[in-house]
């Protein structure tokens, strides 16, 4: 035997040496990258973002295991391409020598593109981080079915809260929950499978306390807020008739100081639970409210209604059952022309302009497009050429465009709005002298209109200047009523005169 001969076999070169392994490592890194990054974000954020989880947990970790897939790949082909070659041959094995100019420059142009991905990981992973908490992403590019929704939320109150703080709220379980929810609702949308109108109220909602009242505080809710509603008669001299109010918000927390109003329903002092035996909660044969001081318990239920409610039936009142539209209420044809009307914007020298254009708004039209045709057309029809037209059919129009969505079926009569009760019944579900205790001495409590709102003024002109602070009792414009009527009886938000 020669003293020349090898002791030992040549070793293999590394198979993770290939160029697949190096592109997966890189991929790997770079998500690794974005993750600690996200996580950062999302720890020294000062408001959550519950989309920044898709990021975080399932974008990031996707593309590791897309990078750790890649490495692995790459090893298991340069293994069976080495097996097949004798030991020490050249199996194409990845070599890099800084000796060879060629080798330095390339390795100078991976490394650049090395770094540069990771900068490019870190900026996408911020702007997606911003883009996600907005509100286009939720209204526009994964929801294109909630234009109705994504319209009226820009004419609310909470036109400036995202999507998510109310729909989702902090926390990681509910998180989740609204995920798996949502998981058919993106398969409906991909497939056209949703329903049209989408039906609500939503099931599965986050209870108020969780999400309202992060800003809404109900025990500070204290004292009346005043308020002014401006309405039109539906006469050829579209006479004006206003109301002047002062609503009992009330609100407070028992023990300090003033407790009541209409918060008083709120769960400050007092649990409130009902049935409701209509998918829109509209019908509620059943109410049991417990006193959280006394501990004492009443149920109320309406004539008809016989025996208990399912036990999983049972809702305890919060703040959507009065605001269930707080970001997305549609205005009745009534309420908008009427609002228009009061700003100038659609002309009260045209006679009987509110039952036109109620009638213009409210036919019906398969497309946006052909309702602005024919509220044009009808427009122009009934007033020929009079100068205040242009504007007017203008004006129509853009009530038309925020609150009327045919493909969607979607306006004020799909979606009943509790709060008040002139076009819902909203209130008098309740309040509608009809439920009683079981020995039928008591009601819940009446509902004439001092009850939660006192009238200062009404009327039009000098009327207006005679305020009242006791009160005063209120005057239907078109004479008296059966007083066993409520206002939704007459008023639905778009018949003529009403």
């Amino acid at each position: 035997m020669s003293d020349d001969a090898p002791t030992t076999a040549p070793q293999r070169p590394s198979s993770f040496k290939n160029w697949l392994s190096l592109a997966g490592a890189i991929a790997a890194v770079g998500s690794l990258f974005a993750f600690v990054f996200l996580v950062a974000i999302d720890t020294f954020a000062r408001a959550a973002n519950p989309y920044l989880g898709i990021l975080t947990y399932i974008v990031a970790p996707a593309f590791l295991i897309l990078g750790l897939v890649l490495i692995i790949s790459g090893w298991w082909v340069q293994r069976r391409q080495s097996a097949r070659q004798p030991y020490g041959s050249d199996a194409r094995m990845l070599a890099i020598d800084l000796s060879r100019p060629r080798d330095r420059r390339f390795l100078m142009i991976f490394g650049s593109g090395a770094v540069l991905f990771l900068l490019l990981t870190a900026f996408g992973s911020y702007q997606t981080y911003h883009f996600t908490e907005s509100v286009e992403f939720c209204g526009q590019t994964c929801h294109g079915v909630m234009k109705p929704e994504f319209t009226t939320y820009h004419h609310s109150a909470h036109a400036r809260v995202s999507c998510a703080e109310c729909h989702i709220g902090s926390g990681a379980s509910w998180y989740v929950k609204s995920k798996i929810s949502g998981a058919y609702q993106v398969y409906a949308t991909i497939f056209n499978k949703y329903d049209r109108p989408i039906p609500t109220p939503v099931k599965n909602l986050r209870p108020a306390q969780e999400t309202c009242e992060r800003c809404h505080w109900p025990e500070k809710f204290t004292g009346n807020l005043d308020r002014t509603y401006a309405h039109y008669l539906s006469d050829k001299k579209n006479t004006p008739v206003t109301v002047r109010l002062s609503l009992r918000v009330g609100g407070g927390q028992p023990g300090e100081g003033f407790f009541g109003g209409i918060h008083w329903h709120m769960n400050v002092a007092n649990r409130v639970e009902y049935y409701a035996s209509d998918p829109q909660r509209q019908t509620i044969p059943w109410i049991r409210m417990t006193s959280t001081a006394t501990g004492e318990v009443r149920v109320y239920r309406t004539k008809e209604f016989v025996g208990e409610p399912p036990a999983g039936a049972i809702r305890v009142m919060d703040c959507m059952d009065c605001h269930n539209r707080p970001a997305h209420a549609y205005q009745t044809a009534n309420e908008a022309v009427e609002t228009d009307m009061a700003l100038g914007k659609i002309s009260t020298k045209l006679p009987n302009i509110k039952p036109t254009a109620v009638k213009a708004l409210t036919r019906d039209y398969a497309t946006s497009d052909q309702a602005f045709e024919g509220i044009a057309v009808m427009l122009r029809q009934k007033y020929q050429a009079a100068e205040e037209v242009a504007p007017t059919i203008a004006a129509v129009q853009r009530v038309y465009q925020e609150n009327f969505f045919p493909r969607m079926k979607a306006d004020w009569r799909t979606y009943p709005n509790n709060l008040g009760h002139k076009d819902w019944p909203g209130c008098f579900r309740c309040h509608d002298d009809k439920h009683r205790t079981v020995d039928g001495n008591l009601t819940v409590r009446s509902s004439d209109c001092t009850a939660c709102h006192t009238i200062l003024a009404q009327g039009r002109a000098e009327e207006l200047t005679k305020i009242a602070p006791q009160g005063m009792e209120f005057k239907h414009p078109v004479g008296e009523l059966d007083p066993e009527l409520t206002c939704s009886d007459c008023h639905n938000g778009g018949i003529q005169g009403k």
